[in-house]
């Protein structure tokens, strides 16, 4: 591991054509009039503000803490149809998530997912029986075309072979079917990327604290930038609340008496290492409506999730004892107990999934979207989940096409004349990539680990190659960061220039694996801000 007193070695000069600096953009943020602010840099602000931009307006983009540093990178890491929909009846709900989750999984950003098969297990006496389930997983890919395969019914010995840990006491079959899995993090980031690129202007670490007014409508906001206190504002022709969690506090800075409009649901997850390799995931019936999951993810094993209410601050949510155990337990139902020792967990998270205002249970509650007009002209959006992302964007940008007056529909595309799939930055096959970097990391540098370029392949994809160029340039750059981890250094420099990377947990938990995998060391930690520091 490259020790803390070659830190110093490692910051090189940002690199040519890296972001502007936080002053530069503040003033320009500052300067400019635009014609559509997002506050929060949640997926669904980050792909509104995406959509915007690609239609023509001037769109600016601010968050109190980092891209997707809340729920958006605190999710299952699942891109799904949603299987359990189709217990109440949501065939056309079911359809629509096939269709973005393909979308996004084969022609948007197949270098950020890859295709994941599910073992659903039957156990004697379990809430479903294995004729219900296997006719359920051939619905369910037949709404998805079959392009997944079409689901069917295994053995539990087959099962087994892929699923080494999975428990076959009482186990009577397996159904099979087929989802998609990303790193939610690096899939929020290339978003951002794209917005960027499309024009938009963002700000991450900048907190809102109080909306402008003009005549009695919301027409920009005041800001206080976290890192180092600099006040500033923006002003807009509309302005998005997109905070998720804390989007009612934003609707009371518009009207003090605005009433509740969400509450919030919380899911925990927990990160263990795997004792040996998994081929497919487990998703295992608790109850006639939820599921747990045991996914393979990122060479770790994740486990999850709960489903209650939260009433807290959101800022405070994190895993618990009672999370821990529940999650554990649940997984137990199908893993054997040598997997799911405390010793094999390396980290915990939780996020707060947005659902709309009203009574019943939260497992049950729709993950829809819902968009509100405020009475100062604000529009609020909360709710919805993932794999639909670019749908809710798309979504938002019609309920602005449509505002009465139409404040901003003479100035923006149709989005229907938008590209219906276009790609997000990095687009390439992961497999290519990974080879080009192999064959071409030894020159003129250190040759490339077989692991580090099957890891910058598929969270970067062809954007690789300016990250093995840093690490030919810099010989320290091509280190790891830790020895058990797929990371070097010159991602570190790269988030820095390139990824809004401002704090060591930008880096450790969002940009890289190191923080889920266990190793955010002190050691490690400070060697980040060292060259997280240099950018002068």
């Amino acid at each position: 591991m490259t020790t803390l007193q070659s830190v110093p070695a490692l910051g090189t000069h940002p690199a040519s054509g890296s972001l502007p600096s936080r002053a530069e953009t503040r003033e320009q943020l500052s300067k400019a009039a635009y014609d559509l602010l997002v506050i929060g840099g949640g997926i669904l602000g980050i792909s509104t503000a995406w959509h915007a931009a690609q239609s023509g307006l001037r769109v600016a983009l601010v968050d109190a803490g980092d891209f997707a540093g809340a729920t958006s990178s605190a999710s299952s890491k699942l891109l799904h149809g949603g299987l359990r929909y189709l217990q109440t009846g949501a065939v056309k709900l079911v359809a629509e998530n096939h269709f973005e989750r393909r979308a996004v999984s084969r022609q948007v950003a197949p270098h950020l997912a890859n295709p994941l098969t599910f073992y659903l297990p039957v156990y004697k006496g379990g809430p479903h029986g294995a004729a219900k389930l296997g006719a359920g997983v051939f619905a369910y890919s037949a709404l998805s075309a079959f392009g997944d395969g079409v689901g069917h019914v295994i053995s539990p010995a087959k099962a087994r072979r892929d699923v080494p840990e999975l428990r076959t006491d009482g186990l009577k079959a397996v159904a099979v079917y087929g989802d998609d899995q990303m790193n939610d993090a690096r899939m929020a980031l290339m978003t951002v990327r794209a917005a960027v690129d499309a024009g938009a202007v963002v700000l991450n670490h900048a907190a809102v604290t109080g909306l402008r007014f003009t005549e009695g409508r919301v027409t920009g906001a005041d800001l206080e930038d976290r890192l180092d206190g600099t006040e500033f504002g923006v002003n807009a022709r509309l302005v998005l609340n997109a905070t998720g969690p804390w989007v009612d506090h934003l609707r009371r800075m518009e009207n003090p008496d605005a009433a509740p409009s969400i509450r919030l649901s919380k899911g925990a997850h927990l990160v263990l290492k795997r004792t040996r390799p998994w081929k497919a995931a487990l998703a295992t019936p608790i109850d006639k409506y939820r599921i747990t999951f045991a996914l393979p993810w990122e060479d770790m094993l994740l486990l999850g999730t709960t489903d209650e209410v939260y009433e807290g601050d959101p800022a405070d949510v994190a895993v618990n004892e009672k999370d821990t155990a529940q999650i554990l337990d649940e997984a137990a139902f199908s893993i054997r107990d040598q997997q799911l020792s405390r010793d094999l967990i390396t980290y915990s998270f939780a996020g707060l999934r947005v659902l709309p205002g009203g009574p019943g249970d939260t497992s049950k509650a729709k993950r829809e979207t819902v968009v509100t007009e405020g009475r100062g002209g604000m529009l609020s959006v909360a709710g919805g989940k993932w794999t639909t992302f670019r749908h809710i964007g798309r979504t938002v940008m019609n309920k602005l096409a449509a505002l009465p007056g139409h404040p901003l529909a003479e100035d923006m595309e149709p989005i229907s004349h938008l590209p219906k799939k276009l790609p997000l930055p990095g687009i390439a096959n992961p497999n290519a990539v990974a080879h080009r970097l192999l064959i071409d990391g030894g020159t003129p540098g250190p040759r490339m680990s077989a692991d580090t370029a099957r890891h910058l392949a598929t969270h970067y994809g062809s954007l690789s190659f300016d990250i093995a160029r840093m690490a030919n340039e810099n010989p320290a750059l091509a280190e790891r960061i830790h020895p058990d981890a797929p990371e070097i250094w010159a991602q570190v420099a790269y988030a820095r220039d390139h990824e809004w990377a401002e704090t060591a947990d930008d880096v450790l938990r969002r940009r890289t694996t190191l923080t889920i995998r266990g190793l955010a060391t002190d050691e490690i930690r400070a060697g980040v801000e060292s060259v997280l520091g240099d950018r002068d």
